[in-house]
C-alpha cells in the first residue's frame, strides 16, 4: 500500500485505547493496526502552508508560511497563551468574527499527567482530544470556565506552582509518575485567583488514557524530515503526535504539518 499525504494533526479518539488515523489525499490511514509493522515514510520536499494552502521552499513556524504566521488568526496571539484574548471586550487581534467563534465559548482549566505534572487550558469541546494531542496518561478538570480569558488567567496564575509544558522525552519514555490528580487539584485550586474562583469545579472525575505503544523505547530521539528525509522502520506505537520507531527514534507529525510525504507499508 502506497499512499500520499500532506501531514497534520492527528485525528484521535479515546475507546478502550486511543484510536488514531493519519490524513491521505482521499481518506485515512488508521494507525493502530500498523504498530508492530514495517513503514516507509517518504519526504517529498514539498511543503504547502497550512493556512493559505500555497507551496512553499520553507514554512516559517506551525505549518503556516511568514505571511499567514504573522496574519491569519488561526496563529494568533491567544492561540498560544489564552491571557491575551481579548475578544470578551469586542477587541479584534486579527479577525473578531473568527476570534468571538473560538474564544466566547466555555473553556477548561486542567491538570494532567504528561511527561510530568501540567497545567493547560482548552475549548470544552476539545475534552479530550486535547489531552490526547499531548500524550496525557491521566487528566482531571480544575475549572470552566465562560471564555478563552478567564481560563488563560486561572493558568496564569497557576503556572507560578506548576509547570505549563509537556517533557515530550519523559512523555515518550512513559514516565508520567503515579500522580494523585486529586490531591494535586486540592492543592493547586487555592492559587486561583479571588475573583476567578467560581469556576472552579467540584467534578473531580479522572480520566485515564491508554495508548496504542507494544513497547516505550529508554531513550528516544526527534526525527527531522529536512534532515532525515526518509524513515524505514517498525512503528513502535503512537503517543501524543508522536510516531515512536524501534530505537526511539519519534517522528512529531503535528510539528512537520504541511510537510508532503509518501507512506508505504
Amino acid at each position: 500500500m502506497e499512499l500520499l499525504s500532506t501531514l497534520s494533526k492527528m485525528p484521535a479518539f479515546l475507546n478502550e485505547q486511543v484510536e488514531y488515523l493519519l490524513t491521505t489525499d482521499n481518506d485515512f490511514i488508521k494507525i493502530n493496526p500498523l504498530v508492530g509493522q514495517q513503514i516507509n515514510i517518504l519526504f517529498t520536499n514539498e511543503k504547502y502552508c497550512s493556512s493559505c494552502g500555497n507551496q512553499f521552499q520553507d514554512l516559517f513556524r506551525m505549518g503556516f508560511c511568514k505571511t499567514c504566521f504573522f496574519e491569519s488568526p488561526m496563529a494568533g496571539e491567544s492561540i498560544i497563551r489564552p491571557e491575551l484574548s481579548t475578544a470578551h471586550e469586542d477587541i479584534a487581534d486579527r479577525d473578531l468574527d473568527f476570534e468571538k467563534k473560538l474564544q466566547l465559548q466555555p473553556h477548561v482549566v486542567y491538570l494532567a499527567a504528561s511527561g510530568g505534572l501540567k497545567v493547560g487550558v482548552t475549548r470544552k469541546t476539545q475534552v479530550p482530544t486535547r489531552w490526547i494531542d499531548q500524550g496525557a496518561s491521566a487528566a482531571i478538570v480544575l475549572a470552566k470556565t465562560t471564555n478563552r480569558y478567564e481560563a488563560g488567567m486561572i493558568e496564569v496564575a497557576l503556572k507560578d506552582h506548576v509547570s505549563d509544558k509537556t517533557v515530550w522525552q519523559r512523555m515518550l519514555k512513559n514516565e508520567d509518575n503515579d500522580y494523585d490528580l486529586l490531591a494535586e487539584k486540592e492543592r493547586l485550586a487555592p492559587f486561583v485567583p479571588e475573583n476567578l474562583n467560581q469556576f472552579v469545579t467540584e467534578d473531580n472525575n479522572i480520566t485515564h488514557l491508554k495508548f496504542p505503544v507494544n513497547s516505550y523505547p529508554t531513550k528516544v530521539k526527534s526525527i527531522n524530515l529536512d534532515k532525515t528525509p526518509e524513515i524505514n522502520a517498525v512503528l513502535q506505537g503512537v503517543r501524543g503526535q508522536y510516531l515512536i520507531f524501534e530505537g526511539g527514534a519519534s517522528l512529531n507529525v503535528r510539528a512537520h504539518t504541511g510537510y508532503r510525504v509518501k507512506i508505504s507499508v
